[in-house]
């Protein structure tokens, strides 16, 4: 296994109890005789309530990594927890309810159904979550108040995305999972939906685990965590972080 390097001491909630924990975690494909290993033996502790940044090239395992934590895919071997309950044990069932309950995710692509608007979109997650705010209050949290009745046709891109984080956060989850968030984005846009992200962040305390390629988005994170071949390799804390304003690509 590839040895971790810590490079810094770190500002931020590390105090709380972990909201992800791996021990050996290892992820296997296989399809006849062509066997990739995923992620290998990964070990990592992710704080409640920070924003974590995964880095690494195409194939690293980071979208492994997240699938797993989100209850989207399972190990091969090794451990997971969420808080005190151990993923890795649960069922189908439970880990449906895990996902329905306590975590939201936003992928590159937004994923919105055309022939809703934003607050019905929105909706699709309150009519089923447990304790969910208004949709109204989640499109207001991300700058859409003004939108709510409008197609996504009829939005940007990054309006489209900033709905999806929307309903993401809509039923107010412990975890929010983003896959690539500003991928299909200009630098303007995508550091609005940065913004959005920061701030849902510091005001709802969510638990954040952010995917990218963009090596300047670290900078925004309290941790950073780099992969290479399904290795956990490096992991920073940032002393200083910059507002999604300061960043530029």
């Amino acid at each position: 296994m590839a040895m971790i390097e810590e490079t810094s001491a770190a500002g931020g909630p590390t105090a709380m109890l972990p909201a992800f924990r791996t021990v050996g975690l290892t992820k296997v494909y296989e399809t006849g005789p062509v066997r990739v290993v995923a992620l290998d033996s990964v070990d990592l502790t992710l704080q409640a309530g920070e924003l974590t940044v995964l880095l690494g090239a195409s194939g690293s395992g980071k979208s492994t990594l997240l699938n797993i934590l989100g209850g989207l895919d399972h190990a091969t071997s090794g451990q997971v927890w969420f808080r005190e309950t151990e993923l890795t044990r649960l069922g189908g069932r439970a880990l449906t309810r895990y996902r329905r309950d306590h975590v939201g995710f936003v992928f590159q692509f937004y994923n919105l159904v055309p022939s809703l608007t934003s607050r019905e979109n929105v909706r699709l997650v309150t009519d089923i979550a447990v304790d969910p705010m208004p949709a109204e209050e989640a499109l207001d949290r991300v700058g859409l108040s003004h939108r709510m009745d409008h197609f996504p046709a009829q939005l940007s891109g990054g309006e489209q995305q900033r709905v999806a984080i929307a309903r993401a956060i809509a039923k107010r989850p412990g975890v929010l999972l983003c896959d690539e968030p500003t991928g299909a984005l200009d630098s303007r846009t995508g550091v609005q939906v940065l913004e959005v992200l920061d701030r849902v962040n510091a005001e709802l305390g969510t638990t954040t685990v952010l995917i990218t390629h963009n090596a300047m988005i670290r900078m925004m994170a309290h941790r950073v965590l780099r992969f290479a071949d399904g290795q956990l390799v490096q992991e920073e804390l940032n002393e200083t972080r910059l507002s999604p304003s300061e960043i530029h690509w």
